[in-house]
C-alpha cells in the first residue's frame, strides 16, 4: 500500500462553514426560513406558531398572506437607519401606499433579537395608535417588513417645521400616544423603551401612532419591571440609566420630555456652554440623574401644562402618573385640537392613506 497525502491523491477539497455562515445557521432551518423561537420568517410571510407546532411546524406558504414584495413598486428611499432603508412603495393592483423597512440581518445574536422581537409585537399589535404592520418577509439575509405609510413624516420632522407646537395641538399629539402607551403596557405587558420624536408619526388627517419596536421589552413577569440597557439615552429616565429595574414608567418619563421639547422647540436639559452642545453622552446622562427634571416655563404655558409634565417626569418612577390617569387628566384639561390643521390634504388620486386594509380597534 502507497503512502501519501491522501487529499492530493483523490483530489479531495474540504470546505468548512464560515463563521458567518455558522452563526447564520443557528437562526434558520434548511429551507431558508428565518426563525427565532415561536417565530417564523420567509420569502412567503411571517408566522407566530404555536407551542404544539414546535417541534414541525407546517411551512408558510404564499396563499397564507396578503402581501408580496412582488406587489409593490418602489417608489424613493423616505428614511435611513442603522443597517436599514425604509422605503415609500405603492401597491401595484390598488394604487395604496406603504412604507418597506429594509434591514440586513445581523450574525449578532443581539440584534438578531432586536429583530424578531419587531417582528412579534408587529405581528401581534392591533391599535389605532400604533403603526399598523401588514406584512414581514425574510429572504437571503434581508428582512423587510411592510408597514403603513404615514404621510406627514414623523414628530421630530414635524418639529422641524413648525418649531414650536402649542398647547392645543400638543394635547392632541399627547392624547394619541397616551392611548398607544395604555395599550402597549396594559393589553400587551410592552415597556416601549424608546419613545422620542422620531418613533412618533403622524399623517395629514392628524393621527398619530407610535412606531419601532426593536429595542421594545415584553414583560412576563408579574412585577412589570425589566433592567436591561437599550433605547436613545437622550429620553432615558434616571432609573434605567443608574441601571436599577424599571417599568413601563420609564416610558411616560421619556413622553414628558419629547412634550416638553415639543412645546419649548428645544431639548429640556440644556448644556453647559449652550453654544457648545454636550461633550458627550456620559455628561447628559449625569445631568439626568443629578439635576432636578426639567419643567414648563409657567411664564409661557397653563398652569394645567406646567403640572402634567412635572407628573410626567418625577425623577422617583413612583411618583410618576401612569398612562391610564394622564389619559384622564388630558381629555378635559388640554383640549383635544385636530392635527389636520397643519395639513394640505393630497389630490385623492394619489392619497397615500386611503387603507385597502383597516387596523382593528384595540380594547382599551
Amino acid at each position: 500500500m502507497v503512502k501519501g497525502n491522501l487529499n492530493s491523491t483523490l483530489n479531495l477539497k474540504l470546505s468548512l462553514p464560515s463563521p458567518d455562515e455558522a452563526s447564520f445557521a443557528k437562526f434558520l432551518t434548511q429551507s431558508g426560513t428565518f426563525r427565532d423561537g415561536d417565530l417564523l420568517v420567509n420569502r412567503d410571510g411571517v408566522r407566530i406558531i404555536s407551542q404544539t407546532e414546535t417541534d414541525a411546524p407546517p411551512p408558510i406558504r404564499a396563499s397564507d398572506n396578503q402581501l408580496t414584495l412582488a406587489d409593490v413598486d418602489t417608489i424613493k428611499v423616505i428614511g435611513k437607519g442603522n443597517g436599514g432603508v425604509v422605503q415609500l412603495v405603492q401597491h401595484k393592483w390598488t394604487g395604496q401606499f406603504f412604507a418597506l423597512k429594509v434591514i440586513q440581518m445581523s450574525i449578532e445574536e443581539s440584534t438578531r433579537k432586536q429583530i424578531a422581537q419587531e417582528l412579534k409585537i408587529n405581528q401581534s399589535s392591533q391599535c389605532p395608535f400604533v403603526v399598523v404592520c401588514y406584512q414581514s418577509f425574510y429572504d437571503n439575509g434581508t428582512i423587510s417588513i411592510i408597514l403603513e405609510y404615514m404621510d406627514g413624516g414623523s414628530l421630530a420632522d414635524f418639529l422641524k417645521k413648525v418649531k414650536t407646537i402649542p398647547e392645543p395641538y400638543l394635547a392632541a399629539i399627547c392624547k394619541q400616544v397616551l392611548m398607544g402607551l395604555l395599550y402597549l403596557h396594559h393589553e400587551k405587558h410592552i415597556i416601549h423603551r424608546d419613545l422620542k420624536p422620531s418613533n412618533i408619526l403622524i399623517n395629514h388627517r392628524g393621527e398619530v401612532k407610535i412606531t419601532d419596536f426593536g429595542v421594545s421589552a415584553v414583560l412576563t413577569s408579574t412585577s412589570g419591571q425589566a433592567n436591561t440597557f437599550v433605547g436613545t439615552y437622550n429620553y432615558m429616565s434616571p432609573e434605567r440609566i443608574i441601571g436599577e429595574n424599571y417599568g413601563y414608567k420609564s416610558d411616560i418619563w421619556s413622553l414628558g420630555l419629547l412634550l416638553l421639547e415639543c412645546a419649548t422647540g428645544k431639548f429640556p436639559y440644556t448644556p453647559p456652554e449652550q453654544d457648545e452642545g454636550w461633550n458627550n453622552f456620559y455628561e447628559l446622562m449625569e445631568a439626568v440623574v443629578e439635576h432636578p427634571p426639567p419643567s414648563a416655563p409657567s411664564n409661557q404655558f397653563s398652569q394645567e401644562f406646567c403640572s402634567f409634565i412635572s407628573a410626567c417626569v418625577q425623577k422617583d418612577p413612583k411618583d410618576r402618573l401612569p398612562a391610564q390617569e394622564l389619559l384622564v387628566w388630558v381629555q378635559p384639561q388640554m383640549g383635544s385640537q385636530s392635527l389636520a390643521f397643519f395639513f394640505s390634504r393630497p389630490d385623492d388620486k394619489t392619497d397615500p392613506t386611503l387603507l385597502m386594509m383597516k387596523p382593528i380597534d384595540c380594547a382599551l
